[in-house]
């Protein structure tokens, strides 16, 4: 016979720790940053020109030499905007432009170096024949003959000649730097054979002009 004094017990309801739902909470957050991160970047992307194929530095930019695509950029960066294409055409590379690059402000430019009646001339330093301080385009500078190997020294006042500095590259065999300058045409040969024979140094001038 069946108990009847027997009565069925009330099932437990399971009880949801609030971590589930802390979880769940951080998971839909987590989605819409997603979305929303997605949507800003799409939404933040604009026009600018990459190098379409190389341009040496000096040479003239074509038409087909940039072109225009449509990317998220960082805003560390100067990209040229799409819109100046056409302005740029006929100007020049003031760096060599490899081509799936960005174009920045700072690789274009109106003038060619060296100018007219002006010649460059790369002069190999060592750490001692030049200042610590970093080196740009643009610094005016005096190269100036050291003594000769047997450290003599005259009341003669050294030779000197004025030169602006135009571009600075570190040769890691050596640990020399090569610093190329721009001198007047009367003075290139002259200071292209006192550079090679490796007495000279450089002399940053004052850069508040």
């Amino acid at each position: 016979m069946p108990d009847l004094n027997h009565t069925p017990r009330p099932r437990l309801r399971r009880r949801r720790r609030p971590w589930v739902f802390a979880l769940c909470a951080a998971l839909v957050a987590a989605g819409a940053l997603g979305t929303a991160f997605a949507f800003t970047s799409v939404n933040d992307t604009q026009d600018v020109l990459v190098v379409s194929r190389d341009v040496k530095r000096g040479e003239a930019i074509e038409a087909g030499d940039l072109a225009v695509v449509r990317v998220s950029v960082d805003p560390a960066l100067t990209p040229v905007a799409g819109s100046q294409k056409a302005e740029l055409e006929g100007s020049r590379a003031a760096v060599d432009l490899w081509a799936g690059t960005l174009l920045t402000k700072e690789a274009v430019t109106d003038s060619l170096v060296p100018g007219e009646g002006e010649s460059l001339v790369g002069i190999s330093l060592t750490p001692g024949q030049m200042p610590s301080e970093q080196l740009y385009s643009g610094d005016v500078v005096r190269i100036v003959t050291t003594p000769g190997d047997q450290g003599e020294v005259t009341e003669k006042d050294p030779v000197t000649v004025e030169a602006v500095v135009v571009g600075v590259s570190r040769v890691e065999e050596t640990g020399e730097t090569v610093v190329d300058v721009s001198v007047p045409e009367a003075d290139a040969a002259d200071l292209a054979a006192r550079a090679a024979t490796g007495r000279v140094a450089l002399v940053l001038d004052a850069r508040e002009r």
